[in-house]
């Protein structure tokens, strides 16, 4: 079987390793930003990415222009780690596992001697990163799989309260981009219907994510596991089994968008090459679409990655951007903030 999902879950073990404890940042909880008529879009700059979305909007929903797209045609699909929410040193999902194979341990006495678990419990990366793909599947489905939906989205919804990142030392749910909640109301507000299509597990993310986007958890596309029906004299569960069902990541996000949704997004927003297959079926949409990349540019406020990056790997989809004309955010110099908690 391949390993497990999260985007490239191939990468989480090397990427948990390059994380350094070096900044801290501020826990104080700070109102959203409300779009406003005068300014949908406060927390950016006076940037051409600003401009040309602001244009694509208006000329969209123009009901007198050649492009004006019908209400029910108005898809629009954001990928969720690295262009809603921040992911490095590591996906957030690995950290969640991690996490959880040190609260499961108790139960699990055989981890002490056994590999991978034996590397968490220690706190030993660098073994941790000699187990490979086959170890990080091995955490993946010990900590994922074997309860009910129910009991796993619980373990998120507690995990998420309390766990804080190793480098940020705030909350992960903080590390939301501010600029980014502004676009989904903005596009919202103009009669867009707005989906999360992820690499990460669709039960991870609906645990938790609803009310921080404004998404509904039937608008949440991700990677799934199997799962089964149990009725028990009325004891109705449905269980997640040890075995992947679908890889909600590149070429499988076009095939489970047209699989739930049935229809093409006519606007999309990424920011790796595991995004691209979705930027590409977007391009296609006989209707006027809009592709719009999150670069990571910010090294100081956030991260500065790309094209050599053990995460969110952007080089293929940058040089499409560049060659066919799409939206790239320039993250330093496009937004005014980066995260809710920054603003004044």
């Amino acid at each position: 079987m391949k390993s497990i999902m999260i985007k490239n879950i191939s990468v989480f073990i090397i990427s948990i390793l390059l994380f350094s404890c070096t900044q801290t940042e501020t826990t104080e909880t700070v109102e959203k930003v409300v779009v406003t008529n005068l300014d949908p879009l406060t927390s950016w700059n006076d940037v051409n990415s600003k401009k040309e979305i602001i244009a694509f909007v208006n000329t969209v929903t123009d009901k007198n222009n050649p492009n004006f797209i019908p209400i029910a045609d108005r898809i629009a699909t954001f990928d969720n780690d690295g262009n809603l929410w921040s992911e490095q040193p590591a996906y957030f999902q690995l950290f969640f596992a991690i996490d959880r194979v040190k609260a499961m341990a108790a139960d699990h006495p055989e981890w002490k001697t056994q590999q991978p678990f034996k590397a968490v419990l220690e706190n030993d990366m660098e073994e941790l990163k000699k187990q490979g793909e086959h170890g990080i599947f091995q955490l993946v489905m010990a900590t994922h799989t074997g309860s009910s939906t129910e009991e796993f989205a619980k373990d998120v919804k507690d995990w998420i309260s309390t766990a804080k990142h190793p480098t940020k030392n705030i909350g992960y749910d903080k590390l939301v981009y501010q600029p980014m909640l502004e676009l989904l109301q903005y596009l919202r507000a103009n009669d867009f219907k707005t989906y999360i299509v992820s690499g990460g597990t669709v039960d991870f993310m609906r645990a938790f994510v609803s009310p921080i986007y404004g998404i509904p958890s039937e608008q949440i596309i991700g990677s799934r596991f199997k799962t089964k029906f149990e009725y028990n004299n009325g004891d109705v569960k449905i269980l997640r089994l040890s075995e992947l069902d679908f890889n909600n990541d590149k070429e499988g996000k076009p095939l489970n968008i047209q699989k739930i949704i049935g229809k093409k997004p006519v606007f999309s927003s990424g920011n790796s090459d595991g995004d691209l297959a979705m930027m590409q079926y977007t391009a296609s949409n006989k209707y006027k679409s809009f592709m719009l990349y999150v670069h990571h540019t910010d090294s100081i406020r956030e991260w500065a990655y790309d094209r050599d990056s053990h995460i969110g790997k952007l080089d293929k989809g940058l040089d499409q951007a560049i060659k066919d004309n799409w939206t790239v955010i320039d993250m330093k110099k496009d937004w005014k903030i980066i995260y809710p908690f920054e603003l004044k």
